[in-house]
């Protein structure tokens, strides 16, 4: 009678085991969060305007998974400026990440549906010949700017949970 029991349960901690994979994390003490597969370990620092900065990196199943966080120093309170502000930052990262072609940013998204909120998404390709998806997130006082990278093909329907992942301050 034991091992009839047995099964049912270990089949139902198997098909529970994925769901835990995925957990929302803090982004140190910024106020924000993402979601993620694998758990960031973040280093802090400034930008050239004193504004703060968290990033960080995690690698599952040959998928590099990054975090960067920017709690603005001066916020920007109209969006279609945060945007933009947010469309530079990248271009900017473009360079760090030493992204040789782009798709071209999609402009015009929202978070979970918040009117007040504001997103960008682009496909890349770097000097490694990695394939990149990132998209970045703004509310005028943060930036949470999330990438994913591989050198196979991306795993489109993870990469998304992950990057629709982040969570501002009070969501």
């Amino acid at each position: 009678m034991r091992p009839v029991f047995l099964l049912p349960v270990v089949f139902f901690l198997y098909l529970a085991a994925p769901a835990q994979g995925f957990k929302k994390y803090p982004i140190d003490n910024s106020g924000a969060a993402f979601y993620s597969f694998c758990e960031i370990r973040f280093e802090a620092s400034k930008s050239v305007d004193s504004s703060a900065i968290w990033s960080g990196e995690c690698v599952k199943e040959d998928v590099h998974y990054g975090v960067i966080c920017v709690k603005l120093l001066n916020p920007i309170a109209e969006l279609p400026l945060a945007e933009d502000m947010m469309i530079s930052y990248a271009d900017y990262l473009k360079t760090s990440f030493e992204i040789t072609k782009s798709a071209g940013y999609g402009r015009g998204h929202l978070l979970n549906n918040n009117e007040k909120t504001r997103g960008i998404i682009d496909y890349w390709g770097d000097l490694e010949k990695n394939n990149w998806k990132i998209k970045a997130w703004t509310d005028g006082k943060y930036v949470g700017f999330l990438y994913a990278y591989t050198k196979k093909e991306l795993p489109e329907s993870k990469i998304n949970l992950f990057l629709d992942g982040f969570r501002l301050p009070g969501m």
